[in-house]
């Protein structure tokens, strides 16, 4: 029984329970092809692994910024030839994935650079193809809040319509605080999150903070300096609560690590699109049964969304 139980977890997290839709041909990466047979989740932990404070990180122009964004434009519209051209103006590449966990396609934009002696830095992103972008989930700290990219791979995978950004290199790469995407609007991983919000699409960004941060909770739920995602916030934390955790909701009473700095969430602020700053304890994130339903969670938000529309 215990080993049956631990099998149910570790599905959940990996998100091959899905909720199943017909693929709309006219979305982003709708053509057949591309790299089948991929494990998603052990890509993207392999990718990040390398992560380290010493792990070298170049910031981009202005107008590698605005090109990168301009080639995720041209993808979510549809235009796949023109946005392969485009990015690979400035060496990021776009393929097509099949994941081999849920049988589902992802256009994927990655940095050329990784795979270098001095890898940029710049991250990637995930988008499901064959139907409409909906919703995103962002992962500013990959490694340096530990396994906030293992749960947010459990979002993308248990929804349907979503964006993944994921940002390349440990906050503290780099000079100062150059790799801190989550506190910098001069970064690739910005002009990505800028591009989904300029579109309306709400977003939810995973972090991690450590137990003596917030003793006795489980998870800090805010919604940076917006109000739009008030909703939202309320609708995951219930579900949250429903589930076990015991959740600070930053709308209702002063949490720490509220958001408020957060770049990201000042832009979707700016155009009123609905943003959460979620912040999950160490077990949440380390433990499967708890990412499971965590995961579980925040999928009856994301199935909000996924009708076009917040709560």
């Amino acid at each position: 029984m215990l080993l049956i139980a631990a099998v149910v977890a570790t599905a959940l997290v990996v998100g091959i329970t899905h909720r199943d839709e017909p693929a709309d041909s006219r979305g982003p990466g709708a053509r057949p092809g591309g790299r089948t047979g991929v494990d998603l989740l052990a890509q993207i932990t392999d990718y990040t692994a390398r992560f380290t404070p010493g792990t070298g990180y170049r910031p981009p122009t202005r107008t590698e910024r605005r090109t990168a964004a301009s080639g995720l434009r041209l993808l979510l519209d549809g235009h796949t030839d023109q946005a392969k051209e485009r990015l690979s103006g400035i060496d990021l590449s776009l393929d097509t994935v099949t994941d081999s966990a849920t049988g589902r396609r992802y256009a994927e934009i990655a940095d050329r650079t990784e795979q270098g002696r001095a890898p940029r830095g710049w991250g990637r992103v995930y988008v499901e193809a064959g139907s409409p972008a909906r919703w995103s989930v962002q992962v500013p700290h990959p490694v340096a809040d530990r396994n906030t990219e293992r749960l947010a791979v459990g979002v993308l995978r248990g929804g349907q319509s979503g964006v993944l950004v994921i940002a390349g290199a440990h906050r503290k790469a780099g000079r100062g605080d150059a790799a801190d995407v989550a506190h910098r609007r001069d970064t690739v991983f910005d002009a990505f999150c800028d591009e989904l919000a300029d579109r309306g699409l709400p977003g939810l960004q995973i972090h991690g903070f450590a137990d003596d941060s917030a003793p006795g909770r489980d998870v800090i739920a805010s919604t940076g300096r917006g109000r739009e995602g008030r909703a939202d916030g309320r609708l995951l934390a219930d579900a949250l609560r429903a589930r076990g955790f015991d959740v600070c909701r930053a709308w209702v009473r002063s949490c720490p690590l509220e958001g408020h700095t957060n770049v990201q969430g000042a832009r979707a602020a700016a155009e009123h699109v609905p943003f959460l700053h979620v912040e999950f304890a160490g077990a949440l994130r380390t433990d499967d049964r708890r990412s499971a339903r965590v995961v579980d969670a925040v999928g009856q938000l994301t199935a909000v969304w996924e009708k076009g529309r917040t709560t």
